[in-house]
């Protein structure tokens, strides 16, 4: 038969339910319930109250208290054990529920709606891929492109410097422009805002689905410094009287019931009267820079939301604006820090280490993180912090939702329970897509979260979600139809022996009548508390909760968290030319131990400068270069302490071989050791490093190999113009015996 004479058959093609709208779902990091000005805060934040006044806000809205756990649930409906993210990916372990994996079982509302007819795009922060993942190897499946998301441009890690990120487009390493005006926030937006006007170009009739999650106000608290500068003085009368003003506003606005108690501040929290004036003229100008970074954030979100209008899309499009993935962060400790790797390390800073940075605070030379004070204060009115899942401190945070065509009402509050499960079921309901049975064969368990339209729909309308566990480094609770059971195991800055999860003291409010957890009912009522209790258990067992580990910053170790590890058993990893961005879950951990690099390179007649390898960057790493045609090893602690090894002479023209060595002296994590610089089989420098990183160089910049991208290790060599101007051949790493004692 001739293809001519033949009708052609009828082309089967999946689309979206007809009307579905696109949706946007925002959400920001590490925000507390009383930031905003939306929810009685004292930062400015015009879009969410826009949103806000054009839809809902509900005020008892939750999340996980972490990062990665909150991010797993919203995308997944599920809660976050079920999802192996019982932490943060870079902590998985080998027990179920902390695994890092996300299993076949759930597949991610992104894969959903991409399956049913939606365009998919994601933008900023991930922090959902298994550290042992990301690298050149894969496996990729659980990356963006891989998890539902056709389009991801942003970051894979917790964090990342937004002066010089670290950016993946796709699973491809992409640099960023270097100028003094870069931030990657406006990035992040240009992006999305340009993927969303092609969509809609190429097929206007297909609708979108973005995720758009910039990594403030996560630390580091990088934002243009006349943000900083608008709230200059604001802050002058410190944390307590702050918290005092925002739970005042938010009595006015209503965001808290007539009747709400503020909770008092804990003792491990200084009183502001009681500072010494150089810590409260260092605590105030976190604060500016914080309030700036987070305005600057809501500014870049509504040029999002005007480009959306501005293609006549806004009536029809849902937004999900999630303000905090968990509450505020005390991660930077009692004082905060100048460099939060620090932190993160587990090295408390002080005060007089970081006043020399003051005047730079937030820009490209600071890595900077607040004093725990104002995450408290942030938190208003709620106990406790970002970690603390036992808390609403920790997990309570501000929500708003807008979709002209789909909510009716406008600037009214939700006062439902809800948790951060219930927006995939509450995306799906609103486009008119049932949760799947199966995807690709493979049975699917059902989402634990319910749709919040009916809330949204109805302020009167009874409570969908009678129960709902939280738990989080052994800090845990249990919601259960109007009162809350709970039980604080630790807290995040303290470095302290902690009891035994047995041990732990349980605490009952009636939340229904008691707001902001203030009245503690346990001696009062043991019956109820026993009750509550038992929820806990069954809800733990049933979602994969135990064993409950309370390790933090010890879990950075592969082998002590007992998680993959890609270098395995490895103790010799050789590179070459041209391999960066190696992240540091993927490469030989040197941190702790004896090592050497030994680089081959072939130096040109005129000579040879720039970066041989360098891991990390400006807030800690090291690396190996040339510079005057000396060969030189720096150690950087912390961007605290620089240890140099040097060659005296000049190489010569024609092949060398650069050599590093470092004896550990064995002890602590973070102890010290000699190390030796050698060319040709010849010591050339000596250097005592006193100090070393002991869990953790960085959250994005790696390993590059022939220049050192992002920020440089040293100032010895300019940023983004260090590349070796020689020949590398190859560079090995290797793990060494500590010398015989």
């Amino acid at each position: 038969m001739d293809a001519r004479d033949a009708a052609a058959p009828p082309r089967f093609e999946v689309k979206a339910p007809a009307n579905a709208p696109n949706v946007v779902i925002i959400l920001i990091d590490d925000m507390g319930f009383g930031t905003s000005s939306t929810f009685g805060g004292p930062v400015n934040m015009p879009t969410l109250a826009r949103m806000a006044s054009n839809g809902v806000k509900f005020n008892r809205f939750h999340t996980t208290a972490l990062c990665s756990p909150t991010r797993t649930a919203l995308l997944t409906g599920r809660n976050h054990h079920v999802n192996n993210a019982g932490a943060i990916m870079e902590l998985a372990t080998a027990f179920p529920g902390n695994t890092g994996v996300r299993p076949l079982s759930v597949t991610p509302l992104a894969e959903i709606l991409r399956l049913n007819g939606y365009s998919t795009s994601a933008f900023g922060k991930y922090h959902e891929t298994a550290p042992w993942e990301v690298s050149v190897s894969g496996p990729y499946d659980r990356w963006p492109t891989r998890s539902g998301f056709d389009k991801f441009y942003g970051f894979i890690g917790g964090e990342t410097n937004q002066w010089a990120p670290a950016i993946f487009d796709g699973t491809v390493r992409v640099e960023v422009p270097r100028d003094a005006t870069y931030h990657f926030t406006t990035d992040m937006t240009n992006q999305a805002i340009a993927w969303a006007r092609f969509q809609k170009s190429m097929t206007p009739e297909k609708p979108f689905f973005m995720y758009f999650a910039p990594g403030a106000t996560h630390a580091p608290h990088h934002v243009p410094v006349e943000f900083a500068d608008r709230y200059k003085g604001k802050f002058d009368a410190g944390w307590d009287q702050l918290r005092e003003e925002t739970f005042a506003r938010q009595l006015k606005l209503g965001i808290v019931p007539a009747g709400t108690k503020l909770t008092k501040r804990p003792a491990e929290i200084p009183a502001w009267d009681s500072l010494s004036e150089d810590e409260k003229r260092l605590f105030r100008r976190q604060m500016e820079v914080y309030a700036g970074f987070a305005e600057h954030t809501d500014l870049e979100v509504g040029r999002l939301v005007q480009s959306i209008e501005a293609m006549g899309q806004l009536d029809n499009t849902l937004f999900i604006y999630v303000v905090g993935d968990n509450g505020a962060s005390a991660e930077g400790g009692p004082a905060g820090s100048y460099n939060e790797m620090l932190a993160l390390n587990g090295i408390v800073s002080d005060v007089a280490s970081q006043l020399p940075h003051l005047g730079e605070w937030g820009g490209p030379k600071t890595f900077p993180h607040f004093a725990v004070g104002w995450a408290h204060a942030t938190n208003t009115p709620f106990q406790w912090t970002k970690q603390v899942a036992s808390h609403f401190g920790g997990t309570r945070n501000g929500m708003v939702m807008q979709w002209p065509k789909g909510i009716t009402a406008k600037g009214e509050l939700r006062s439902q329970f809800h948790h951060v499960i219930d927006i995939a079921p509450t995306v799906l309901e609103a486009a008119s897509i049932p949760q799947p049975k199966t995807v690709n064969g493979i049975p699917q368990r059902a989402m634990d979260g319910v749709s919040m339209l009916y809330a949204a729909a109805d302020a009167k309308a009874p409570g969908r979600r009678p129960t709902q566990y939280f738990e989080m480094f052994g800090n845990r609770a249990i919601y259960h139809e109007g009162w809350t059971a709970v039980t604080r195991h630790s807290i995040p800055w303290l470095s302290v022996p902690l009891p035994k999860v047995a041990d732990d003291k349980w605490e009952l409010y009636n939340i229904d009548e008691d707001f902001s957890q203030a009245n503690d009912l346990a001696a009062s009522n043991p019956a109820k508390l026993k009750e509550l209790q038992a929820v806990f258990e069954q809800e733990a067992i049933k979602n994969h909760v135990y064993p409950i580990d309370d390790r933090r910053v010890e879990r950075f170790d592969a082998a002590i968290a007992g998680r993959p590890d890609l270098m395995g058993s490895r103790t010799s990893l050789t590179l070459y030319e041209g391999m960066r961005g190696i992240m540091e879950n993927a490469f030989i951990n040197v941190k702790g131990r004896s090592y050497s690099v030994t680089a081959e390179i072939e130096v040109p007649t005129a000579g040879a400068n720039g970066v041989i390898i360098a891991q990390a960057g400006r807030f800690g790493g090291w690396s190996m270069y040339m510079k005057g045609g000396r060969a030189h090893y720096v150690y950087n602690f912390g961007g605290l302490e620089y240890y140099t090894a040097s060659s005296k002479a000049s190489l010569t023209a024609g092949k060398h071989t650069v050599r590093y060595e470092f004896a550990y002296d064995g002890g602590a994590p973070g102890s010290g050791g000699q190390g030796r610089l050698l060319v040709d089989g010849q010591v050339a420098g000596e250097v005592r490093v006193a100090r070393t990183m002991p869990f953790i160089f960085s959250a994005d910049e790696g390993v590059d190999v022939g220049v050192d991208d992002e920020t440089p290790v040293t100032p010895e060599y300019a940023e983004g113009n260090n590349r070796f101007t020689g020949r590398i051949l190859k560079v090995t790493v290797e793990m060494t015996p500590p010398p015989k004692k």
